[in-house]
């Protein structure tokens, strides 16, 4: 079997269909691919929804299990994946049509461990015509993975490439469970880890822009969540980086690894401010980031980010006692209730 697709599956009923229909509606075959359902203990009609393609198509599987988290459930997917590739779906995303076989051909034909492709934010559901001219021949040269982070705006996602399940396997690497941003970590480790990745310029994937979805919920609880995660994020991104070689050939991707980790404490000190968290936590936050070197905020503006908001807030949050007056404003009638 060619390539192994794992959806988790957590109470999305109103956009599992298209997710699933998009990924039948490919130039592959039934017995080419195999899509691995993973019931994350789902509490609506999800699960039933997919049941009902289940029993037309051969090549679509449901695993049951009780709620871990997604990245539990990619774990629990990849464990099964029969798949000399494997990719990772959101279950509220979706695939241009008859783009899957061009990514799988490529990643075959030049022999990568690794290969990236083009998604598209939207909140639109109908998006299903790439705006690639698929009868042409694209071409990819290819790199490692330290020269791919240098050289590009990478994604934390893990919906944007397609991965050979052996190169997995060989550098024993998982999904962190039961925390957010577990694709963060998990797609730079994967990068570090690469040498023989390529950029597929074909658009191919749907990012749906959903509300109240996980990292968009506002629900107190979730939300100090997140911004606990971002800073473990930060946490995780210290070693990732250390394990680069210091020399000029690494540089950029220094760079831009270290923007990413200072971008999980710039966004978390965003939310932080919008919280019901308490001051003393706020300074031990801001202590730890300060003991792993991602704050203050002084390698995140750049490539990646950049720009007057940018560049007014990072001053601002790096004074820390501006930042602690900001924070007690930011909702007095809260604060004074601590």
């Amino acid at each position: 079997m060619r390539l192994s697709i794992v959806v988790p599956v957590y109470n999305v009923e109103k956009h599992i269909a298209g997710c699933i229909q998009s990924l039948l509606n490919q130039d592959l075959n039934a017995n080419e691919y195999e899509i691995i359902v993973v019931n994350d203990g789902s509490k609506d009609n999800s699960i039933e929804i997919v049941e009902k393609f289940k029993l037309k198509h051969s090549n679509i599987s449901v695993l049951n299990k009780k709620n871990g988290g997604v990245g539990s459930a990619r774990n629990f997917g990849l464990d099964v994946a029969k798949g000399k590739y494997v990719y990772f779906i959101d279950p509220d995303d979706y695939l241009a049509n008859n783009t899957l076989k061009i990514i799988l051909d490529c990643i075959e034909v030049n022999d990568l461990e690794v290969l990236t492709f083009l998604s598209q934010g939207t909140t639109s559901t109908n998006l299903y015509d790439s705006t690639t001219d698929i009868s042409e021949n694209l071409s990819v040269s290819k790199i490692n993975g330290t020269n791919y982070i240098a050289n590009n705006g990478y994604k934390n996602e893990v919906w944007w490439y397609i991965i050979k399940k052996e190169h997995l396997n060989k550098i024993g690497l998982r999904f962190i469970e039961g925390r957010w941003m577990e694709d963060a970590i998990f797609t730079a480790s994967l990068l570090i880890k690469t040498s023989q990745v390529a950029h597929l310029p074909i658009d191919a994937h749907r990012h749906v822009k959903v509300k109240g979805s996980a990292m968009t919920s506002k629900e107190p609880s979730h939300y100090l969540k997140v911004i606990y995660d971002n800073a473990n994020a930060a946490l995780m991104y210290k070693p990732l980086i250390e394990s680069i070689k210091k020399n000029e050939e690494n540089k950029a991707c220094h760079e831009r690894l270290k923007a990413r980790q200072q971008s999980f404490v710039f966004f978390l000190m965003i939310r932080i401010l919008k919280s019901t968290i308490k001051l003393k936590e706020v300074k031990k936050i801001i202590k730890n980031m300060n003991e792993i070197n991602a704050y203050p905020l002084n390698s995140f503006l750049g490539n990646d980010y950049n720009g007057f908001i940018y560049t007014l807030l990072v001053k601002l949050f790096n004074i820390k006692s501006a930042y602690y007056f900001l924070f007690l404003v930011s909702n007095p009638l809260l604060r004074l209730k601590k």
